[in-house]
């Protein structure tokens, strides 16, 4: 078995699916500014899978600065409609404006992760999935946000899945973990190939 394990992440949705799948591992959030990375990314018109896989590298090698030897799970999601690359909304009001955006519309879900040690790269990998939105009045999201609140701002689509959210979809093309960022099959699948997890 290798060294310590650790989930560059403060996300309780990540930590709660390594905990379900029976792994031992702390959790550490990056101290980084992901908007003062993003920008420059944004400015040369990186792929939404780059900005994610930038990001999730971000987050792994900063914490493997903190712990020495330790093995560390970075990772992050973007999400794309076109070229257009959405963040968290900054209120309830660019909430409506995420949701009108993406009403009938098919957007994707791009969900890095990057495992560093020691500060060099072990592996990285990028998983899809292609959402579908519902076509949704603008009553509706008004009273869709207002039940939701504030977790509305929590998650880049101003939605999540694991709750109301669900009633915003008409189809769905992706794994679970995928959608809630953190793709467990091909993590899992590396995480025993370097002999981090029995197998």
């Amino acid at each position: 078995m290798t060294s310590k394990l650790i989930l560059a992440s403060s996300s309780p949705f990540r930590r709660m699916l390594l905990k379900n799948a029976g792994l031992e591992f702390e959790a550490h959030a990056a101290k980084i500014d992901e908007r003062a990375i993003e920008a420059p990314l944004e400015r040369e018109g990186a792929s939404p899978d780059r900005v994610a896989l930038v990001l999730a590298r971000a987050k792994a090698d900063e914490v493997s600065a903190r712990f020495p030897d330790a093995l560390i799970i970075g990772s992050d999601q973007t999400m794309s409609l076109g070229d257009r690359v959405f963040h968290k909304p900054h209120d309830m009001a660019d909430a409506a404006n995420h949701l009108r955006s993406l009403s009938g519309q098919t957007h994707r879900l791009n969900s890095a992760i990057a495992i560093i040690r020691n500060g060099a790269l072990l592996w990285e990998h990028v998983s899809h999935a292609s959402l579908t939105m519902r076509v949704l009045s603008a009553d509706f999201i008004s009273r869709h946000l207002a039940r939701v609140g504030n977790t509305a701002l929590g998650s880049v689509g101003a939605y999540q899945l694991e709750g109301e959210g669900i009633q915003l979809f008409s189809k769905i093309d992706g794994d679970y973990f995928t959608i809630l960022g953190l793709p467990m099959l091909p993590l899992l699948a590396k995480l025993r190939g370097l002999g981090a997890i029995d197998g």
